[in-house]
């Protein structure tokens, strides 16, 4: 379920800078060292899932966030930056870029998960 208006949330993801980071060395204790980092499988992930939305994705190395891999971070211009953990590339890449398209659309920085939502 999609809860933003793609074609108004392009214009107003580019105008905000909505921008989602991917750490791209993450890995779970139990990966083998010199596998293909399950980081950049889910970096890879949303930015293919970004297509056509105006939300950049950026691959940064270290989110310090190591303890709750993997993970990813998402901002606007004048909003809080949330970082979040224990995200799977199948399942999460799609929720990152909605995520952004809501925060892009909040005015105070802090986006509603649902329309009725209470704003405080």
């Amino acid at each position: 379920m999609t809860l933003t208006d793609i074609e108004a949330d392009e214009d107003v993801a580019v105008r905000t800078g909505a921008t989602v980071y991917v750490c791209i060395t993450c890995r779970r204790p139990d990966d083998p060292e010199d596998a293909e980092r399950p980081g950049l499988a889910l970096a890879r992930a949303t930015a293919e899932a970004a297509g056509g939305t105006g939300v950049s994705v950026c691959q940064v190395q270290c989110l310090a966030n190591c303890s709750r891999s993997l993970s990813a971070a998402m901002r606007c211009d004048g909003s809080w930056t949330y970082v979040f953990g224990g995200l799977e590339p199948g399942r999460d890449a799609e929720a990152l870029i909605e995520g952004a398209r809501l925060l892009a659309r909040a005015e105070d920085g802090i986006p509603a998960l649902a329309a009725d939502a209470p704003r405080s």
